[in-house]
């Protein structure tokens, strides 16, 4: 169960009449956007915590800001019409290195609102958070927070409710919340689709989170579980979201180290983008509505994935068991945790095994079809897919099926894990390979154009 005392604390900061106001125009703020307010906003930050908590006010207007940390029971409060625009000078953004071990903390990286062992924050109302990401240099994702910043990263914190705010054009992902516990996230309007791994979410490593209410669109991948360090990500709850995304709409990896346990989604409404002209990843219609992976190690298992109505994609529904063997591990038990230089790399193959997947209606779907998939060996176990709905555009003739079967011959165990990494699949429905006792029941696969695959392809697959 979720400990409530310390949210409840959080709650109270965010919400009291009588908490005390530090409004950051009475610390030297101006609402001019050719003019930086970034030490404004963190004294009057400093200022709050000191004094035991309150809410710092932005009031309407537009802000330039660099790099501001946030501290222990803070209410970020954004009027309506206020804005925090991030400055365009990477100058202005401090390089951070938390001493918490993941693949994404080996490095200093540039943050935007930055936060690392804080308890009971909040950051809410009716404004608006603009990291203006697309003015910065488009590099790879080893270089993405490095040279590029993300625009909210928690990291080891408690009790963090974000609400009701508008997150527009990070420099790299929009929301990163590592080894987090107590998470909410509630009402928030996510565009990011101005530069590259522009993902809406990405909860790391966290447990006991509830998601609710995003309206979400952008050019990677929407909502994201990641476990990048040996901690799962586990005891998630996510419902009643819009997603409009390039790449996956939800998806769980692909950083799966710790793996991911009892995670509940539902009540999804997934839609081609509202801007279809500008794409830097994935393609136009989307790529998966759902993708479960594990390829760094790690177990994925009791996640139910229900009530999903999809427009577009073009493999709905997919879940992989590979081995990319990214994992890690010290070099003994003795090892100082916060010593990057000890960690020794290692192949492990994961597990996937407990998964529901219910109630979807997809329309407009690619031609490639759905896939399970595990490997030699190391099959995926125990899945149950009811109640399925797939229209999709089909037209693969006879004479393209030979082509299909030498294609999936390769196992691709190390490639990255993409719904669309073989091409277009043996069955028009799911292709199936290396399972057990995996179970479907009122699955109707309809094309608009006539298709010779079958609507089910079985390989090596038990019970």
């Amino acid at each position: 169960m979720m400990r409530t005392t310390s949210f409840l604390l959080a709650l109270a900061i965010a919400l009291s009449a009588g908490a005390a106001d530090f409004n950051i125009l009475k610390y030297g703020a101006r609402a001019d956007t050719a003019r930086l307010s970034t030490a404004a906003l963190q004294k009057a930050i400093d200022d709050c915590s000191r004094a035991g908590g309150g809410r710092v006010v932005v009031p309407a207007g537009g802000y330039k800001i660099g790099s501001v940390v946030l501290k222990s029971n803070v209410h970020l409060y954004l009027e309506e019409g206020a804005t925090l625009y991030g400055s365009t000078d990477i100058r202005d953004y401090l390089p951070m290195k938390s001493d918490y071990v993941s693949l994404r903390t080996q490095h200093n990286t540039l943050q935007f609102i930055y936060a690392d062992q804080v308890k009971n924050v909040c950051i809410d109302g009716l404004g608006t958070i603009d990291g203006r990401g697309g003015v910065f240099k488009k590099t790879t994702m080893e270089e993405a927070g490095i040279l590029r910043p993300h625009l909210i990263r928690f990291i080891r914190s408690e009790d963090i409710l974000v609400r009701g705010i508008t997150l527009r054009n990070s420099g790299c992902w929009m929301q990163h919340y590592l080894a987090c516990d107590r998470v909410r996230i509630e009402g928030v309007t996510v565009f990011n689709r101005d530069n590259y791994n522009n993902d809406a979410l990405d909860l790391d490593c966290c447990r006991d989170v509830v998601v609710t209410g995003m309206i979400t669109d952008t050019d990677d991948d929407g909502l994201t579980l990641k476990s990048t360090a040996d901690r799962p990500c586990e005891n998630i709850r996510i419902s009643d979201c819009i997603v409009s995304s390039h790449c996956n709409a939800v998806k769980m990896g692909t950083e799966s180290n710790g793996g991911f346990r009892n995670i509940s989604i539902s009540g999804i409404i997934v839609r081609p983008s509202s801007n279809q002209d500008k794409k830097l990843y994935g393609l136009t219609q989307g790529i998966s509505a759902i993708s479960l992976e594990i390829v760094d190690g790690g177990v994925l298992e009791n996640v139910s994935v229900s009530d999903f109505i999809v427009e577009g994609t073009e493999s709905p529904v997919f879940i992989r068991l590979g081995n990319r063997g990214r994992g890690y591990r010290f070099s003994s038990p003795d090892d100082d945790p916060t010593d990057f230089t000890r960690l020794i790399p290692i192949e492990t193959v994961g597990r996937i095994d407990g998964v529901r997947i219910s109630n979807f209606v997809i329309h407009g779907a690619g031609p490639t079809g759905c896939s399970i998939t595990g490997l030699p060996g190391h099959p995926v176990e125990n899945i149950t897919i009811s109640d399925i709905t797939l229209h999709q555009k089909g037209g693969v003739t006879e004479a393209e099926l030979p082509g299909i079967a030498e294609s999936i011959k390769n196992e691709k165990e190390k490639d990255y894990p993409e719904a669309t990494m073989w091409g277009r699949l043996p069955a028009k429905g799911f292709f199936v390979r290396h399972a057990r006792n995996v179970q479907f029941s009122n699955i109707q696969i309809r094309t608009e154009r006539p298709d010779a695959r079958p609507d089910f392809v079985r390989q090596d697959v038990g019970d």
